[in-house]
C-alpha cells in the first residue's frame, strides 16, 4: 500500500520478515537474509529480509504471512510467529520513496533443519541467494550490502542487540510466562508482567542508556506477551513509567535512586492487589442503586432472587459475586454459569464460588446460592429470567466494545431476547482500557489440539481424520479441514449497560476519555524506541 506524497515522495507502507532459525547447542539464533534480484524495482542486489507492501484491506501480519509464502513457500506449518517490531518510518530520496515498515520475527518449528537450511527455504525470482547470518553481523554500513535501516528493522524485532545479556533474558523469560499462560485471566496476566518488568529494572543498573531500555522492554512486554490482554498491561506499564521517569531520564542514577524505582513497581503490583476491593465495592453500590433492598417508604420490597449469568473465569467477577450477595438482604442467588470451552473455565469457577460460599454462609445463613452450569451451546436457556449478565473484559476499546471469551457476544445476545430486561454490566479495572477500536485489534488463535483432545477423549467417531487434516498441510488438495481456536470476540458497546470499575459505574464518554489519555500516554513514550 502507498499514498503520494506533497512532496512528490510515494509514502509505501510495507513488511519485513525476519526468519530465525535455533539450535539446541546454542542460545544465539541465526537469522536468513536474502540477496534481492535485478528483477526488483528497488535495491537490487541487496540484502535484506523478506518484504513486501502491504495490500488494501490487509493488517500488517497478514501481509507478512503472505510475503512469507510467496517468497520461501514456508507456512504456519514450517514457522512459528515470534515477535513483532515497533514500527517506524524513514524517507529514501534516492529512491523517491518514504516507508513506513512494520517488522516481524519467525521462527522455524524445526531444530533438525540442515545447515544451510535447503529443504525449508525455496526462493522465488524476487531473490538470487540467501544465507543464515549471526545477528550481530548485520550493520547498517555500506560494505555489508544492506537495504537501508536493515540493522534498524532488525533490532525492533531482535531486542537482545541492544540489551546487556541478564537484561534481555528477564524480558525473555517475562514473554515466554506470558505467552504460554493461558490459565490466567487479565488481572492475573498483568501483574506477572509489571514482576517480569521489574527483573528487567533490576539489570539496568550497568546500562547507559536506562530509560530508552525501559520504555524498549515495556514496550515488548506490552506487544509481545499477550497483546490480546494487552491493555491492561499497557495502562499498567504507563503509570509506573509515570512515576520513574524523572529517575530514570538522566546521566547518573544513584543506588538509592534505584531503590526508588523499584519501588515504585512495588507500588503498583500493591495497587492492583487491591483493585478487585474497589469493583466489588463498586458492584454493591451498583445494587444498591438499582434494587430494592429493604422496604422503602413506598413500601417496595426487596426482591425475593437475583439471577446473574456470566462465563469464563474472571477473578474480577469471582471475586464480587458473593460478597456483593452478602451485602444484600436478597435471600436467594441463582447463578448461570457456561462451561467456557475448550479450557472449561466456567466449571473452574464454579466449583472455587461454591467452595467460597460454604465458608462465607454457614447452613443456617438465610440466604442461599442456587448454581447451575450450562453448555456453551444453551446460552438461551441459561438466560430464562435473568436479572444481570456479568462479563469480565479483556480490553476495552475507545468506543466502549469488550473484547472477552469467546461465547460471550451469544451469551449476551441470547440474554437480550428471551430477558428484554436484562442488564449487561461489565466488570474491569480501567487498566483494561486500549486506545485502539475493535477493528485495529488482531484476534488471538490458539492451539486447536485444545478443541480437539475433548473430542478425542470422548473418542468421536471420525474425529481422528479432523486432526490428520488440520495437522498436516497438503497444498494441492481439494478438501481441506480447518478447527480455529479463538479465544477472544467483541461485544459492540451499544449491548453494554454499564462498565463496574474501581471508579464506579461508568458511561461510554468516560471509557471514551480514558482511551484518548492511554493513546497519549503510549504514543510518549513509545514512538521512540
Amino acid at each position: 500500500m502507498s499514498v503520494q506524497t506533497a512532496d512528490n515522495i510515494r509514502h509505501s507502507f510495507v513488511v519485513a520478515c525476519f526468519i530465525f532459525k535455533f539450535s539446541k547447542n546454542n542460545a544465539t539464533p541465526q537469522v536468513a537474509l536474502f540477496r534481492r534480484s535485478d528483477q526488483v524495482r528497488t535495491y537490487q542486489h541487496h540484502i535484506g529480509p523478506i518484504s513486501g507492501g502491504i495490500e488494501a484491506n490487509e493488517s500488517p501480519i497478514q501481509a507478512a504471512w503472505r510475503e512469507i509464502n510467496e517468497e520461501t513457500t514456508l507456512t504456519p506449518n514450517e514457522l512459528d510467529f515470534w515477535r513483532h517490531g515497533n514500527p517506524f518510518t524513514f524517507t529514501d530520496t534516492s529512491v523517491g520513496r518514504k516507508w513506513t515498515i512494520y517488522s516481524f520475527g519467525f521462527r522455524l518449528k524445526s531444530q533438525e533443519e540442515p545447515s544451510n537450511g535447503a529443504l525449508a527455504i525455496e526462493i522465488d525470482w524476487e531473490h538470487e541467494s540467501w544465507a543464515w547470518y549471526n545477528p550481530a553481523e548485520i550493520l547498517d554500513e555500506e560494505h555489508f550490502g544492506g537495504v537501508p535501516r536493515l540493522a534498524e528493522s532488525f533490532r525492533r524485532v531482535f531486542f537482545e542487540i541492544d540489551m546487556n545479556e541478564q537484561t534481555s533474558l528477564a524480558l525473555q523469560y517475562c514473554l515466554q510466562e506470558l505467552k504460554e499462560d493461558h490459565r490466567s485471566g487479565s488481572h492475573e496476566l498483568t501483574s506477572i508482567a509489571l514482576r517480569g518488568f521489574r527483573d528487567v529494572l533490576v539489570n539496568l543498573k550497568c546500562d547507559s542508556t536506562p530509560w530508552i531500555t525501559a520504555r524498549t522492554a515495556a514496550w515488548h512486554i506490552w506487544k509481545n506477551g499477550r497483546e490480546s490482554m494487552g491493555s491492561a498491561t499497557l495502562n499498567a506499564l504507563i503509570g509506573a513509567l509515570d512515576d520513574m521517569r524523572e529517575m530514570l531520564d538522566r546521566d547518573v542514577i544513584s543506588e538509592a535512586c534505584w531503590d526508588q524505582v523499584l519501588s515504585v513497581v512495588d507500588h503498583h503490583l500493591e495497587y492492583r492487589r487491591k483493585m478487585p476491593l474497589r469493583i466489588k465495592q463498586s458492584f454493591v453500590t451498583y445494587l444498591q442503586d438499582h434494587y430494592s433492598l429493604s422496604q422503602g417508604s413506598n413500601g417496595s420490597q426487596p426482591p425475593q432472587t437475583l439471577t446473574l449469568l456470566t462465563l469464563s473465569a474472571s477473578s474480577t467477577i469471582r471475586d464480587s459475586i458473593l460478597d456483593a450477595f452478602a451485602a444484600t438482604s436478597i435471600p436467594r442467588l441463582d447463578l448461570h454459569i457456561l462451561e467456557s470451552r475448550p479450557l472449561f473455565e466456567g466449571a473452574s469457577m464454579a466449583s472455587s464460588i461454591i467452595t467460597e460460599f460454604q465458608t462465607k454462609f454457614p447452613p443456617s445463613s438465610t440466604q442461599s446460592l442456587n448454581l447451575t452450569i450450562h453448555t456453551d451451546a444453551s446460552a438461551a436457556l441459561a438466560s430464562v429470567n435473568v436479572d444481570l449478565v456479568l462479563l469480565g473484559a479483556d480490553r476495552i476499546s475507545s468506543s466502549g466494545s469488550i473484547s472477552n471469551k469467546t461465547g460471550s457476544l451469544p451469551a449476551v445476545l441470547s440474554a437480550k431476547h428471551v430477558s428484554p430486561n436484562v442488564k449487561v454490566l461489565v466488570f474491569s479495572g480501567l487498566e483494561k482500557v486500549a486506545p485502539d477500536t475493535e477493528a485495529q485489534h488482531e484476534a488471538e488463535e490458539n492451539d486447536p489440539g485444545e478443541v480437539v483432545s475433548s473430542w478425542l477423549a470422548s473418542d468421536i467417531k471420525g474425529v481422528h481424520l479432523l486432526g490428520e487434516m488440520c495437522d498436516t498441510h497438503t497444498r494441492n488438495a481439494n478438501c481441506t479441514a480447518q478447527v480455529r481456536n479463538v479465544y477472544f470476540e467483541w461485544v459492540p458497546a451499544d449491548l453494554i449497560d454499564g462498565y463496574i470499575c474501581e471508579n464506579g459505574t461508568l458511561d461510554r464518554p468516560a471509557i471514551y476519555a480514558k482511551a484518548e489519555s492511554v493513546r497519549m500516554k503510549a504514543s510518549e513514550y513509545f514512538s521512540t524506541v
